[in-house]
């Protein structure tokens, strides 16, 4: 018997399929074409799981033409405290400024959305899980500052794991001086909204986080302080299906609305415009304008007064 080899011939031309052409859903594990997902503004069409997203692009897809002004924010000592672990935090933050080309986890923007000026934080959560060290906290300070100065209203996307540990007590002291930062804003009658995306938790959630005018949030986002395992250990109780999700968060009374991404920008700019009581806003070359209804001098009176025995 005569063995019989295949002849090794090679293809002329080789076949290579694009990388990172498929994505996978984490709730039902649905494989979805990337560029559906990506005209989809990065939300799983079958499941509607919404999948994180970078600074970058939340800040292209909330302003008008995707175009803005960057605020430039302060620079603070890199390592303060010169902290190291299993890596030196030099070493990590040159990785993640490498990774996200941001210097640290919050990029502040200023433009319009829907025609109305605002002041826009974003955290960045692949920077350092988007944790609030003292450059953050600058950041987050800036924006505010930003905001009195052109008296618009103050927007922040939050996408956190907490406080950064290897800042220390330098990271937790960002928690005050943050939360004096939104009491500016208020003392100025400006409107602050806080957008809370998956997930928020930790320092950031004790602060800045919960102190908006309004807190809106992503369907299905991870919001809490302590995470789900931590606290069934220390209660030793099953804790209830959906806990610290943002649905079940809005039906508590913890948060007051969940909003699609798709439509983020159109309820931030009805909302803020009613708060700021905006008039109608001046055409402008290529700005899409909305024209926001103003309250009469006898409905403002009402609102002031509302007792029906009122002459």
């Amino acid at each position: 018997m005569t063995d019989v080899f295949p002849p090794k011939i090679k293809t002329l031309f080789k076949r290579e399929a694009p990388k990172n052409l498929w994505i996978q859903c984490p709730d039902t594990g649905q494989v979805v074409f990337l560029k559906d997902v990506e005209a989809n503004q990065w939300v799983i069409p079958g499941s509607n799981h919404h999948l994180r997203i970078s600074a970058t692009q939340r800040l292209q897809l909330m302003f008008d033409g995707a175009t803005w002004i960057d605020v430039p924010v302060p620079v603070v000592a890199t390592d303060p405290l010169r902290f190291r672990d299993s890596k030196r935090y030099l070493d990590r933050l040159k990785e993640a400024r490498a990774r996200t080309g941001l210097q640290d986890a919050i990029k502040i923007g200023f433009g319009r959305v829907d025609g109305l000026s605002m002041t826009l934080a974003v955290h960045e959560p692949e920077f350092l899980l988007g944790s609030l060290g003292t450059a953050a906290g600058e950041a987050f300070i800036r924006g505010a500052d930003t905001a009195l100065e052109k008296r618009t209203p103050y927007v922040v996307f939050t996408a956190s794991r907490g406080a950064r540990m290897q800042e220390g007590i330098l990271s937790l002291m960002q928690m005050p001086r943050t939360t004096i930062a939104v009491r500016r804003l208020r003392e100025a009658k400006l409107p602050y909204v806080v957008v809370l995306t998956n997930p928020t938790t930790g320092g950031v959630t004790a602060s800045y986080a919960m102190l908006g005018d309004v807190h809106m949030a992503e369907p299905g986002a991870l919001i809490g302080f302590a995470g789900p395992r931590v606290i069934e250990q220390t209660i030793r109780e099953q804790l209830p299906d959906g806990f610290q999700r943002a649905e079940y968060l809005r039906d508590h009374g913890m948060i007051d609305m969940v909003v699609h991404r798709h439509d983020l920008r159109a309820t931030l700019a009805r909302l803020c415009g009613l708060l700021m009581r905006s008039p109608a806003l001046e055409n402008e070359p290529g700005v899409a304008v909305r024209e926001i209804p103003t309250r009469t001098e006898a409905e403002l009176q009402l609102i002031e007064d509302p007792s029906p025995n009122r002459t």
